[in-house]
């Protein structure tokens, strides 16, 4: 975290000079302290989110890869005439153990097309799905697996 806020600070400024330099480094020290301080973050979840990296850059990967897939289904469904959307509310349950991934699978649905989360409730969550076939697979889809890794990966 501390590398990212020197990095952003050498980004706003543009240039590189030894007093940027030398000032950005302060500065991102005192922003990591207030962030350990009153952020609940620390060294040890650094650690963690690079442990975690690899699979994160996987998820935005498939988190891409599946909009666009979404898109084309959508957009099939929208063009052509024949084909009558049949809207779905489904519910399902996943053994994901942190809240926080819950949230990132929540958004990861909302982010694809054709599909809403509208409702999440311990571990379970509520979708609205634009047709049926979108719903189809969605408690054991890629984006529950690379977050499982993920948890276990921050154990």
């Amino acid at each position: 975290m501390y590398l990212l806020f020197f990095a952003v600070w050498l980004i706003f400024n543009g240039q590189i000079t030894l007093e940027i330099v030398l000032f950005g480094l302060a500065v991102a020290a005192a922003v990591y302290a207030f962030v350990c301080r009153f952020m609940d973050w620390s060294p040890k979840k650094d650690r963690t989110v690079l442990r975690c990296l690899p699979l994160m850059v996987l998820y935005l990967v498939v988190l891409l890869r599946e909009i666009f897939k979404a898109n084309a289904a959508t957009i099939r469904l929208i063009l052509a005439p024949d084909l009558e959307p049949e809207p779905v509310l489904v519910r399902f349950r996943v053994n994901l153990r942190s809240q926080t991934a819950l949230v990132v699978l929540a958004n990861s649905i909302t982010l694809t097309p054709g599909t809403i989360t509208a409702g999440l409730r311990g571990s379970e969550l509520l979708v609205h799905c634009l047709d049926r076939s979108f719903s189809e697979g969605m408690e054991d889809s890629d984006f529950v697996k690379l977050l499982h890794r993920m948890e276990e990966r921050a154990l």
